[in-house]
């Protein structure tokens, strides 16, 4: 088997777990010379930096085509060395070789008639847990507190809920209706669920705040608190960590498995979070696993796009004694929900380990062709 053609697509659609604003990803699809095809996602966020993506994809792909997808270690240094003039410490380059990398694995598990899960060594858990991934958007905290109830209703094992996001919210600014929301949280799914906060890019903590904010969340038992003071001040962290009992998460917005390694140098995460659609696809976030395992840390999948990039979070973290859980969007999504016929859903709060060949996963190409971004924005959203 041989590559045959690379393609990017930069799509576009309404997230209704993001109060319904358009986001952006760039899809790569890689055929091979009999017609197979591997998917693979980048989450650009923005159109402009789909755009971007999509050039840099399509002016690597002469790098790819013509070689054969079992050797996707020898492509993805390759793509390193292409890149690294404009692209040695991340950016854009990080986003379209995440998305040729995803590609190459869902590519390759299908010529050898396996999973990706198995490429990567196998399963080390039989299931994980799953929790809802969700953004604050109410204005009442009882309403929300309800939501969170419904959320959980089918069996989900606890929350992460984003702070500072679109709607009437408010939270993350507030000292006196942070604490109440995380009170009534707490009360509403009870005191054995997970609970998670995370602030976001929105938010903008000094270190007094986070420490005073954070130790008031202490009463209440949350799982973690995620980019209290930013993607990097390993300094702050340090403080905070030391005057608080929760557990501190950040990484989400590193680009290289250098930039993971600097942070665990420092000693002040607990919870790595990696994006393989940002990270260097699986071949990235595998590497990054196998640094969080030796620092005995815990490492966790931000898989809030597609289901190209859920499937290929769920691989790499059954392949890894250090993810410990597993995020779900609570509600239905075009990326999710209609991209492939058989979303990955949970089992009464639990994710099982991906079966199928490479990713496990069927894109409708019909879906794809509805929501690239030409058409989506052409009709005024975004």
């Amino acid at each position: 088997m041989k590559i045959a053609r690379v393609e990017a697509i930069p799509v576009s659609y309404p997230e209704p777990n993001d109060f319904n604003a358009i986001r952006h990803l760039c899809l790569a699809k890689i055929t091979s010379d009999d017609g197979t095809v591997g998917w693979g996602e980048s989450v650009t966020m923005w159109p402009e930096s789909s755009l971007a993506t999509k050039a840099i994809i399509e002016g690597v792909a002469d790098l790819v085509v013509g070689q054969d997808p079992v050797h996707l270690d020898a492509i993805y240094r390759s793509l390193k060395h292409r890149a690294w003039w404009y692209g040695y410490d991340g950016g854009i380059a990080s986003f379209a070789i995440s998305a040729i990398d995803i590609a190459l694995w869902d590519l390759k598990g299908k010529a050898l008639g396996c999973r990706v899960l198995d490429l990567l060594g196998g399963p080390v858990h039989d299931r994980l847990p799953a929790i809802a991934s969700s953004h604050a958007h109410h204005e009442s905290i009882p309403d929300m507190a309800e939501e969170a109830i419904d959320w959980l209703s089918d069996g989900l094992q606890g929350m992460k809920v984003g702070f500072g996001k679109r709607g009437n919210a408010r939270l993350g600014f507030e000292h006196d209706r942070d604490v109440a929301y995380v009170q009534a949280m707490r009360e509403a799914i009870g005191p054995d669920k997970h609970l998670m906060i995370d602030l976001g890019w929105a938010i903008k903590w000094d270190i007094p705040t986070a420490v005073r904010r954070t130790q008031a969340f202490d009463e209440h038992g949350i799982d973690w608190i995620e980019e209290p003071l930013g993607a990097w001040n390993p300094s702050g962290y340090a403080e905070l960590r030391s005057k608080t009992v929760t557990a501190m998460a950040y990484g989400e917005k590193e680009w290289t498995v250098d930039g993971f390694q600097r942070i665990l140098a420092t000693g002040t995460v607990d919870v790595v979070g990696c994006d393989p659609g940002r990270a260097e696809g699986i071949t990235g976030f595998k590497k990054v696993t196998e640094l969080v395992e030796q620092h005995r840390r815990q490492a966790n999948a931000h898989a809030w796009s597609s289901a190209i990039v859920s499937a290929a979070s769920l691989a790499v973290s059954f392949s890894s004694s250090a993810c410990k859980l597993f995020e779900l969007k609570p509600l239905e999504n075009p990326m999710q929900h209609e991209l492939v016929p058989d979303p990955l859903v949970h089992v009464e709060g639990w994710v099982y380990p991906p079966t199928g060949a490479g990713l496990g996963i069927e894109v409708d190409e019909r879906v794809v062709d509805r929501y690239r971004s030409e058409k989506v924005l052409d009709k005024g959203g975004g």
